[in-house]
Formats: C-alpha cells, sequence, structure tokens
C-alpha cells in the first residue's frame, strides 16, 4: 500500500467520515418516535463503513483487510436502503435523499474500485 501508513491516509475512510457526518446532521431533525428506529438504525450503519476500513486495515493482511472492505460494503447498502425507507416515510425531502444517496453512491465506487485493487 505504499505511502499509506494508516487508514486515516485513506480517501475511502475520509470520505465515509464525511458520510457519517452527513447522516448525523440529517437524522437530528428526525422526531423522537424514530430515536430507537430509523435514526439509531441509519446511524448505526453509517459509522460502520469507516469503522470497518479501519478495523481492516488494521489486521495487517490483505485478505482480511479485503473482507472487512466487503462488511463496510454491506453496512453502505444497508444505509442506502434505510435512506430510501426515510424518504418513503417522507422524513427526508426527495432532495435530501438525492444528495446522501449520490454522496453514498461516491463512496461505494470508490470502495469498489479500491476492492478490486486489493
Amino acid at each position: 500500500m505504499g505511502t499509506i501508513k494508516t487508514y486515516r491516509d485513506l480517501l475511502i475512510w475520509e470520505k465515509s467520515m464525511n458520510l457519517v457526518t452527513e447522516i448525523y446532521s440529517t437524522t437530528s431533525i428526525f422526531p423522537d418516535s424514530e430515536r430507537f428506529g430509523l435514526t439509531s438504525q441509519l446511524r448505526r450503519s453509517s459509522v460502520s463503513i469507516p469503522a470497518n476500513i479501519a478495523e481492516g486495515f488494521g489486521r495487517n493482511s490483505p485478505g482480511d483487510f479485503k473482507r472487512f472492505l466487503n462488511i463496510s460494503m454491506g453496512s453502505l447498502f444497508e444505509l442506502q436502503t434505510e435512506l430510501e425507507i426515510a424518504k418513503n416515510l417522507k422524513l427526508i425531502t426527495n432532495e435530501k435523499f438525492s444528495e446522501l444517496y449520490d454522496f453514498s453512491r461516491e463512496v461505494e465506487r470508490m470502495m469498489s474500485s479500491f476492492i478490486s485493487k486489493i
């Protein structure tokens, strides 16, 4: 991995951290009735993305790293599904959905490319 010394050097980790921040900001306006429902699910799936990137990097094995990146990808797909549900329930606008979904697709493309290079 050349000049990459830590997971913090990975653009995919940085982008996924930014996605977490956007999800937390967006869900902060969800109704209290969703605190233990969709708010929690969206936050947990978003946090899982960079967390698994970091954990996989720390395993010091390309095979393990790839496995954790695939787990991260699964969390990303979960997040995309939960965003769709939030839109359908009118907890987020179509515009906000498009913004977050497009951001998640950017992360998805980057991660897919990264996985294929390992």
